[in-house]
């Protein structure tokens, strides 16, 4: 390729031999040659004839380095990027001109090349990636030229790999790819498409990549023994065998295809396995004159892979050849051979025209019927195809074609023709000459009307037009089509439908006009209409003719009444939920055969005592109306399914249930019923309910007596009433119940006879007053228990488990204490949910500083996984920050988790370069999706996260929510008592704008309004492979807080669609605690009906005015006594980049058990008040609230402050901790074998010791300390790019000024500022879930990572040591004491400058050693762990 200048350079950078020099030359035209070890330099620019390996003579203007190594395994760092694989030069070239880029070009698997001439060119070794230097204007023509290669191929969403043309320009193809996936900013496009991560996504290569499965499924071939016939008459002889298609052919001359070809046909005949000799196979065809071939193979895997392939193509019943999704470009030349084929499938490939094997050789096909050549971007109809008279059925769906030619006319024979997902506006005449075509697909093209040719096409009987553009229907034309009588018209932007004739439309049984614009429809002419579908229109009236009517789908509109004459005898299924029907017409009531009536959604206020005494009636949906009272049943019914939740009943027919003997599902919930009738009127029932569903209502404990004669009950919801307890006799009754439901009411205990209950697999009862946990653990079927929120003191267990528990959640109950056998017992619970034990004394608190607090749940349901991940964390970054986010797998759990773990980290970075909402937060979402990788490409998920956090321009001002999304996750906020709407729901049904994207960009949407029937979303993370319909890019908002605004919502699509907004908010506000509201939350849309996973979270905002705290500024050097309330100030590193902390010293720095007690000592000593001589005279810090923090404190970052970054020295430390693990300690012995070292502290499990006294928090101590307990030191790994951290707890230590300054560790501090890792600092939950620690945190998580003995994971002592306490070692006691009367007198223990210069700490003049009171800090989320469990 010639190069003009830098603009126009195409620079290879290829492998290299390891012996060359370091260096580097600037020709004069501007070109880079990069002389490094891992460099060779290709012959380029000027010269492209130079010799390979070369560095003599002008030509060798160009070389750039390459991995050696796939590209894939070096992480996501860019190529443009500092540290990475580019030299300055190349760096600076690229930064130049974002036009300018780097295209990632792999080798597939090939052969090796052929060794050039050169002193070099045989030790260069084979390379698996080449980086290419080029610009969006470089075709892959010149880039061929440049690398003397054949051809270019990329590759979606590693998918199929398909041949540039030689026009195409590769760097322009990825920067359109990012631009379409949302990316805006040029520099951040030529950024990304340098992305090594980017592979997954789109992929170019050199050659065309070999699967070797693929090959096997096309063609077979090799020289081998032959021997014809079953006689010995023949000889073995070496033969060139191929098996391709349906035949295999055997060649009569060895090594050669030429001469007489013996071809066997295979389909219907017998491939066996001859016993007499090894790897050798008899194939034999069908029919009477069947001919035989034994092959001898050479090794055991030919003979495998024949033997597979054979016996696939010998068990078909027709002549069918399956090359689909091969990446085709020819037909194979061998299948030519196989003149029996009669089904041949090209779908998804990309074939040409011309070739040998091209789409015009295809009439050599002499019994080809069935063609299918959909999804191969032809652009043109293969008019070639026309001259396969035998053809009956003929594909060309999503080809981009715009025109049919005349000669279609030519297939008489043609009866199924697909011109599916094209651009089609209009179709020849000669197409009416089809007489036998009975099936035509124009669904998703250009149409503006009903093709005239279609009057012609009398077999056709139906219209499948969905997806183009008419916009009004007249019937006077569908009257001369009286061949039609499927009509689908959905998704077409229907206007009208005019009406201009008096005559019948008589043909038409069904009709579809689903998803379009229409306000009213009057079909009184189809007088044999059976079928209408017409939701999600805008109807206000609807006219039918009820003759021969069976089923009518109208829900989704704006329908007051609907007219139907005559009555509809035949109707069976009827579907009017959400409209605004007051009233149900008579000829409901009259129908004979109605089964099942769905009304929910409506303003009904009362049912018709016809409709429930109806002999027919099967199923009748009425929820979510105005209804007070449910007619009395006269006699016996069959209804077997009865929905009446979210009414206004007080209660229900007593007949209900001795008249309605098939009645198995009944939802009353969210009524206000006091009362349940009576399963029969004598001792005997004959009940067959099997669901129950009682929640939200004001039932007592005597509604249990009432459940009694529900024998056959399986499922009873009967949550949130006002019972105070449940008969045991009457439970003891019930042996059939699998599912039990008593959340949210004032029990106090669960009946012993709940054992009884043999198949319960599900027990919830969380929001109650339990304290003694129920004996449900000896159930055999017993799989989810959730007891959470109530107050549990201990937990009596059976020597063992049942193996089937797979979920126990028992957080919220504050006073429960776990044994260690309690422990053992629960470690093989998959998904385990306990409290964290966290100490704090009163006014120390410092979660007063931050303005909300979440709680979260999830349930799965009758799901058998969990697909839904929460990420959750209150202390965001380095300032008054949070952050919370739901994802929604559907039927994946993967990509959820994996959004979970990272989507945190990359918000963080994004925050970095940017402070525009809707770059940081769209970037986001885009780099996560990029960071799915190969998990991304089949698999998706809806995801939404919300950001709190300051306006960038008033840093210390008010808070803002951003929230972005995509899918079907959805936020809502309560203001003022009511939901704001945060975020947008990416589904067909509910966008029209994104109904119009998909539609545009030719995909076929499906009857379930599906993109390809896989996904209702638009918009997700992940799915790749059905770009560019369905995209990664979010919807965006920001939204200002007040003092009005009262907490936040996140909730999943399963949630809202039982949930209202309203309700939801309603809920919350009732309940108070968030943790508690989520879980009613969850609760209440399982009661509803929902059987999906369900995520709920709940943040709790605090931003009144009233809670501020700020205070003027008070300068003073005298001491001052304790204000009434100790304010909490945290103090965290400043919002610095990864280089500037990991420079610092504030990072704690782990020893090994080489290191000495003194050198421990002296170290601890040294602190931050080096850097501040003149501390002395400081003065009191402003007094300051969470949202309005001070920008420093006396050098001390201060969260959320503006000028955090810019004082990276001003608190810093030297190592002062050492942390020894029992599993494994720093000299690599067993420390079991050890003897600890003098000092250590051991609890049995764990061998701490506890001498960093510069990570503390100081408070005042009048009196004596209180009980202290020990602090389990968790050892931790960590991701965060500074490498392995330990967690470490605060030690609260005794000051006398009255003001608690928490100085906490910055390792913690450092762990916080990733989200992902903060999130495992409070310990991912076993399915998936990251929310904040001191939620999700638990004893039994933190034990499963814990080193196992053979005595359980702990062996300290059951009840905790009242002498345990956090003690200085003996040998350190006098040295730190010095240490620390040796510093600033601001403070006698570690100096912090803000602190006044008069106080001194007598709790150091102790006689013995000091006891530190365990303290931890909440606002930093630290989490302490006593001893005793």
């Amino acid at each position: 390729m010639a190069m003009e200048d830098e603009d126009n350079a195409a620079v290879v950078a290829t492998n290299t031999d390891a012996g060359m020099k370091k260096g580097g030359d600037v020709k004069d035209n501007g070109t880079c040659i990069d002389r490094q070890p891992d460099t060779v330099v290709h012959p380029a620019g000027l010269n492209p004839n130079a010799e390979r390996g070369s560095r003599n003579g002008p030509g060798a203007a160009t070389g750039i380095r390459v991995l050696k190594r796939n590209m894939k395994r070096n992480g996501s760092r860019g190529c443009v990027t500092r540290k990475t694989r580019f030299g300055s030069r190349e760096r600076d070239w690229l930064k130049g001109d974002t036009q300018r880029g780097c295209v990632c070009l792999y080798v597939g698997t090939v052969d090796p090349v052929p060794p050039a001439s050169g002193p070099q060119a045989t030790s260069t070794p084979q390379t698996d990636l080449q980086l290419v230097l080029c610009s969006t204007s470089t075709t892959v023509e010149e880039l061929c030229a440049q690398r003397d290669g054949q051809g270019l191929f990329v590759q979606l969403h590693g998918d199929l790999v398909r041949r540039l043309d030689p026009s195409e320009r590769p760097l322009q193809m990825v920067y359109d790819y990012l631009a379409a996936m949302g990316y805006a900013e040029p520099a951040r496009v030529q950024r990304e498409a340098a992305n090594s991560d980017l592979s997954c996504l789109i992929r170019f290569y050199s050659e065309r990549p070999v699967n070797a499965d693929q090959q096997e499924r096309t063609l077979l071939k090799g020289v081998f023994s032959v021997r014809k016939g079953k006689t010995q008459l023949h000889k073995w002889a070496e033969r060139q065998v191929i098996l391709c298609g349906t035949c295999l052919i055997v060649a009569s001359v060895k090594d050669s295809l030429t001469g007489k070809m013996h071809i066997l046909p295979l389909v219907g005949g017998k491939v066996e396995e001859v016993k007499r000799r090894q790897h050798c196979l008899m194939f034999s065809s069908a029919g009477s004159q069947a001919q035989t071939y034994f092959v001898n193979f050479d090794t055991l895997a030919d003979y495998q892979r024949w033997h597979r392939q054979a016996s696939k193509v010998v068990s078909q019943t027709v002549s069918l050849v399956d090359l689909s999704c091969y990446s085709l470009e020819t037909v194979p030349q061998y299948l030519f051979y196989s003149q029996d084929i009669t089904h041949l499938n090209l779908r998804h490939n990309f074939m040409s025209l011309q070739g040998p094997g091209g789409l015009q050789n295809l009439p050599r096909f002499s019994q080809l019927k069935s063609l299918n050549l959909s999804h191969n971007r032809l652009g043109v109809f293969p008019e070639c195809v026309c001259e396969i008279l035998t053809l009956t059925e003929l594909n060309l769906s999503c080809n981009s074609l715009y025109t049919v030619p005349v000669q279609i006319g030519n297939l008489q024979s043609l009866q199924t023709l697909s011109l599916d997902g094209n651009h089609l506006s209009s179709l020849p005449e000669e197409l009416g000459s089809l007489s036998q075509l009975n099936c035509f697909g124009l669904t998703f093209n250009n149409f503006s009307q009903i093709p005239a040719v279609l009057e012609r096409l009398s077999a056709v009987d139906k219209l499948a037009m969905a997806g183009n553009r008419v916009q009004s229907l007249e019937l006077c034309s569908l009257a001369r089509m009286s061949h039609l009588k499927i009509i689908d018209l959905r998704l077409n932007g229907l206007c009208q439908v005019k009406s201009e004739i008096l005559e019948p439309v008589t043909q038409v049984t069904q009709l579809d006009l689903r998803d379009n614009c229409l306000a009213s429809l009057d079909l009184s002419s189809f007088c044999n209409l059976e079928m209408l579908y017409c939701q999600r229109n805008q109807l206000g009236t609807l006219a039918l003719s009820g003759f021969t009517l069976r089923m009518l789908h109208a829900s989704n509109n704006r329908l007051s009444t609907v007219n139907i004459y005559p009555v509809p005898n035949q109707l069976t299924h009827m579907d009017l939920s959400q409209n605004l029907l007051e009233y149900l017409p008579d000829w409901v009531c009259d129908s004979r055969k109605i089964e099942m009536l769905d009304i929910t959604h409506n303003l009904l206020s009362e049912l018709p005592s016809r409709l429930l005494n109806s002999l027919s009636l099967r199923k009748l949906l009425a929820g979510n109306n105005r209804l007070q009272r449910v007619p009395d049943l006269l006699d016996h019914i069959p209804l077997e399914a009865l929905d009446l939740q979210h009414n206004k009943l007080t209660e229900l027919p007593e007949s209900l249930f001795y008249k309605a003997l098939n009645l198995k599902h009944l939802n009353v919930s969210a009524n206000a019923l006091e009362s349940i009738p009576a399963s029969s009127q004598s001792e005997e029932s004959l009940s067959t309910l099997q669901e129950l569903y009682l929640t939200g209502n004001n039932l007592n404990e005597n509604c249990g007596a009432l459940l009694v004669g529900h024998q056959n009950l399986r499922v009873l919801h009967i949550a949130y009433n006002q019972l105070l307890s449940f008969p045991a006799s009457k439970l003891s009754k019930l042996e059939l119940l699998e599912e039990l439901n008593l959340s949210g009411n004032k029990l106090k205990t669960i009946p012993s006879t709940v054992s009884s209950c043999k198949k319960l697999h599900t027990l919830i009862a969380h929001s109650n007053h339990i304290t003694v946990f129920p004996e449900i653990l000896n159930l055999p079927k017993i799989k989810l228990v959730d007891l959470s929120c109530n107050e549990l003191t201990e937990i009596q267990l059976p020597d063992s488990l049942p193996a089937t528990l797979q979920e126990l959640d028992l957080t919220g109950n504050s006073s429960l204490m776990l044994e260690h056998k309690t422990l053992n017992l629960f470690s093989h619970i998959t998904i385990l949910k306990l409290d964290q034990k966290a100490t704090t004394t009163t006014g120390d608190s410092l979660s007063a500083s931050c303005p909300w607090n979440h709680g979260y749940s999830e349930m799965s349901g009758q799901r058998n996984k969990l697909c839904v991940s929460v990420l959750a964390v209150d202390r965001f970054r380095d300032g008054v920050e949070a952050c919370y986010g739901i994802f929604d797998g559907d039927r994946n759990e993967e990509v959820p988790r994996l959004l979970q773990c990272t989507m945190g980290d990359v918000l963080c970075e994004e925050l970095q370069h940017s402070s525009v909402d809707s770059v940081y937060m769209c970037n986001t979402f885009l780099t996560s999706h990029r960071k799915l990788g190969m998990a991304g490409q089949k698999l998706g998920a809806s995801a939404l996260l919300c950001y709190i956090h300051h306006e960038p321009s008033q840093p210390g001002g008010y808070l803002s929510l951003t929230v972005a999304n995509l899918g079907s996750c959805q936020a809502v906020l309560c203001r003022d008592g009511r939901p704001v709407a945060l975020s947008k729901v990416f589904c067909l049904e509910n966008c029209t704008e994104e109904m119009e994207r998909v539609k545009l960009s030719k995909s076929i949407i499906t009857e379930d309004n599906k993109v390809s029937g896989v996904t209702c979303c638009s918009r997700l993370l992940g799915c790749s492979y059905l770009y560019p319909w369905v995209l990664p890019k979010p919807w965006v908002h920001t939204e200002p807080l007040c003092s009005q605004d009262e907490f936040l919502i996140l909730g999943n699509r399963a949630l809202f669609e039982r949930v209202s907004y309203q309700e939801a908010v309603t809920t919350v506000q009732a309940v108070g605690d968030p943790c508690a509201a989520a879980k009613k939350l969850c609760s209440l849309a399982q009661s509803y009906g929902c059987k999906d996973n369900i995520g709920a979270v709940v943040v709790s905002l605090l931003i009144s005015e009233d809670s501020c705290t700020c205070e003027p500024t008070v300068s003073t050097t005298e001491p001052r006594g304790p204000p009434p309330a100790p304010f909490p100030v945290s103090v965290t590193p400043g919002p610095t980049d990864t280089a500037a902390l990991s420079s610092s010293s504030g990072i704690v720095s782990e020893f090994n058990s080489e290191t000495s007690a003194s050198e421990v000592g002296s170290e601890a000593g040294s602190t931050a008040s080096d850097e501040h001589p003149s501390s002395g005279s400081a003065s009191r810090p402003e007094r300051r609230c969470s949202l309005h923090p001070a920008a420093t404190l006396c050098g001390i970052i201060m969260p959320g402050s503006t000028g955090a970054g810019s004082h990276p020295g001003l608190f810093q430390r030297q190592p002062s901790c050492a942390t020894f693990s029992s599993n494994q300690s720093d000299n690599g012995l067993d420390s079991d074998d050890e003897t600890p070292p003098e000092g250590v502290i051991s609890n049995g499990s764990k061998l701490e010791v506890e001498v960093d006294i510069h990570c503390c928090a100081f408070q005042l101590r009048s009196g004596a300390p209180e009980s202290p307990k020990d602090l389990n030191l968790e050892k931790r790994g960590s991701d965060y790019p500074n490498g392995k951290m330990r967690r470490q707890n605060s030690v609260v230590v005794s000051a006398t000024n009255g003001c608690l300054l928490a100085v906490c560790g910055r390792e913690i501090a450092d762990l916080k500022k990733s989200p992902s890792t903060s999130s495992l600092f409070g310990k991912k939950l076993p399915n998936g879930s990251v929310v904040a620690p001191e939620d999700s945190h638990n004893i039994i998580e933190v034990a499963l990572e814990a080193p196992k003995k053979k005595s359980g994971y702990f062996t300290a002592p059951t009840q905790q040591d009242p002498e345990d306490q956090l003690i200085v070692p003996p040998s350190l006691e006098q040295e730190v004491r010095e240490q620390l009367r040796g510093q600033s007198p601001l403070v006698t223990g570690p100096s912090v400058p803000s602190t006044p210069p008069s106080i001194r700490n007598s709790v150091w003049d102790h006689p013995h050693p000091p006891a530190f009171t365990t303290n931890p800090a909440p606002a930093l989320q630290q989490e302490v762990y006593d001893t005793a469990l």
